[in-house]
């Protein structure tokens, strides 16, 4: 059996809470991609064109600073990658922990939460930043999903 970790990212705790309940589910470790420094409520104010999440999403080339660089990414197989969708995608912090490792050979199978909208072109614009690892555009984990729902769905892939 391959050894899986999820890594996510959190912004405000509801994909933390995605994420928790997937790692509980299929027996994985958990690790948090933490900032350097934290986003406060006024970082993500969408609405606010000069707020920080706005200008860095604005900016194809933001790579915000990640807290550590502790991911343990050689002990797994498998990698659930989760995050908040911003502008239709994965936030830019997502790309700095992918460029931050050797995802060689590796299995990265993405899932998201969002109020709005899906997965649209995530997948496509992450794997620019993994290369050598098959990455897989997975779901929206979305509401209060149950371990069995979430053990199938990560049989089924």
């Amino acid at each position: 059996m391959s050894k899986i970790l999820v890594a996510f990212f959190s912004a405000s705790g509801v994909t933390a809470k995605a994420a928790k309940k997937l790692a509980k589910a299929v027996e994985a470790d958990l690790y948090e991609i933490l900032p350097a420094v934290p986003y406060t409520s006024a970082d993500l104010n969408w609405n606010d064109k000069n707020s920080r999440s706005s200008l860095e999403m604005s900016d194809k080339a933001s790579r915000p600073e990640l807290k550590d660089y502790n991911a343990p990414i050689a002990g797994y197989d498998k990698i659930f990658l989760g995050f908040p969708i911003w502008w239709y995608t994965a936030p830019t912090i997502v790309r700095t922990f992918l460029e931050a490792y050797d995802f060689t050979g590796k299995t990265i199978v993405l899932f998201a939460t969002s109020g709005g909208s899906g997965l649209g072109r995530t997948e496509t614009e992450l794997a620019e930043s993994c290369f050598g690892a098959t990455m897989k555009s997975g779901k929206l984990l979305n509401g209060n999903l149950s371990e069995s729902a979430l053990r199938q769905w990560v049989e089924s892939l």
